[in-house]
């Protein structure tokens, strides 16, 4: 599911809103600046069993 731009420094994706502060796509106006995103996993019956697999840790 790895499809998603490696380089963070991407415009943000308009109409996806990202609370996680700690994600290196995450800028500082709660945008997601991922070139894409993954959602899954595709057997989710609601919402709080989704995640975004495009996540990665803020490296500081």
């Amino acid at each position: 599911m790895e499809t998603y731009n490696q380089d963070h420094k991407c415009k943000p994706i308009k109409g996806i809103t990202c609370d996680v502060k700690n994600c290196m796509y995450h800028d500082k106006e709660n945008c997601c600046t991922a070139g894409e995103i993954a959602v899954g996993p595709s057997y989710a019956l609601s919402s709080s069993e989704t995640v975004c697999a495009t996540f990665k840790p803020k490296e500081e």
